[in-house]
């Protein structure tokens, strides 16, 4: 799993980073001061938790959560414990960390996403509407995904449908562990890989981009 830290006090940072090196399938990617520093950041990359800080200098986590769409697993952080409780108002709020926590009451926290992201994982089906027909897609079958203007084309193992929809917002129905945003225009089921060159993936005789600011995302995920 990929993580971002959100959190404006270097020594919280120092415990957050050194919990997560304890963890071997949890990976840091970024770590910000700011909600704002952050925005740009989680706009254009899938992550599978925030750790995100109430009391940020700019604009409070719980209101920054708020302006975010389809954002990922949060687990809060703070130090006053009236603020945590205030926090799951927000759904995609999994848990909240009261300063000082230990590594013990980390882990609960990151299990919990885990465990929710596996139920996520578990749906064996997608619906798509389709020129006002709903077709029902088994995910195994979904070799990757692709936008063009306002559309996205779904390939599988035996057809293809193109529709009105935004990649962001397809990827968001989609298992993580399992689809990867491979490139600002492409989604992969890393279930078909065949081989890695350079900044080129292949699926057997299809090939395509590897985006430079996804590249370093794809290769953690596939443990390269």
């Amino acid at each position: 799993m990929t993580c971002v830290i959100i959190e404006d006090e270097i020594p919280a940072q120092k415990v957050l980073l050194h919990y997560i090196n304890k963890i071997p399938n949890l990976t840091v990617l970024k770590v910000f001061n700011s909600a704002m520093n952050a925005n740009d950041f989680l706009k254009n990359h899938k992550i599978d938790i925030l750790f995100l800080d109430i009391n940020l200098p700019d604009i409070s986590g719980i209101d920054y959560i708020k302006t975010i769409d389809n954002p990922p697993a949060v687990i809060m952080t703070t130090a006053y414990p009236d603020y945590a409780v205030a926090s799951f108002e927000l759904p995609t709020i999994t848990d909240y960390l009261v300063k000082p926590f230990s590594f013990n009451r980390f882990l609960k926290s990151v299990n919990k996403v885990e465990k929710n992201n596996h139920k996520i994982s578990t749906e064996k089906t997608i619906y798509i509407n389709v020129d006002k027909t709903i077709h029902k897609i088994q995910l195994k079958d979904i070799k990757y995904i692709f936008s063009e203007k306002n559309y996205v084309t779904v390939v599988t193992t035996t057809t293809k449908f193109s529709y009105l929809e935004s990649l962001k917002n397809l990827e968001t129905k989609l298992p993580s562990n399992q689809f990867i945003r491979s490139h600002k225009s492409f989604i992969i089921n890393s279930n078909y890989i065949t081989k890695i060159s350079g900044n080129q993936l292949f699926m057997k005789e299809v090939s395509m981009p590897i985006g430079r600011a996804y590249k370093a995302i794809l290769m953690e995920k596939l443990n390269l």
